[in-house]
């Protein structure tokens, strides 16, 4: 699993609007400057989160946009899942390399590995929520059951 600029974008987006919770409707280009992102990107990761129900947009002089739920009832797994459309892309079911060995009716051994790491990157991606990474980074690894040591 590679984390692309959409992901990365996206859960910057969505942790500035859990930051802004009961403050009003943020603008996309006020949230692109003060995070330092391309407008252009938080406006098209908006548009996505939005689709995905993540996000609700107010029309106006004084819109923007809000989170649709709670910090802590949305996952990063929801984000990821709304900026990447997936979190994790397996081969064998979306880029072929062989007709033969991948096709759902043959038999393939490295398969099931690929399932069990996207089960469990989901498992984890679906256990952080926004409402989790709002605290210090120190506070977020033991949160998410990281030691203090590891990178």
């Amino acid at each position: 699993m590679r984390v692309t600029t959409w992901a990365e974008y996206g859960l910057i987006v969505s942790l500035h609007l859990a930051r802004r919770m009961g403050q009003g409707p943020a603008a996309a280009r006020d949230m692109a400057e003060k995070e330092r992102l391309p407008a252009d990107y938080v406006e098209q990761i908006l548009l996505r989160l939005r689709r995905a129900g993540l996000v609700s947009s107010v029309r106006g002089a004084r819109g923007g946009y809000l989170l649709a739920r709670k910090p802590e009832d949305i996952t990063v797994k929801d984000v990821l899942d709304a900026s990447e459309h997936g979190t994790f892309e397996l081969n064998c079911d979306r880029h072929q390399v062989n007709a033969d060995r991948c096709s759902p009716d043959s038999s393939c051994s490295i398969r099931p590995v690929w399932r069990l790491l996207h089960q469990k990157i989901d498992e984890v991606l679906g256990s952080v929520a926004l409402s989790d990474l709002l605290h210090e980074e120190s506070e977020v690894r033991s949160l998410v059951g990281l030691e203090s040591g590891v990178a």
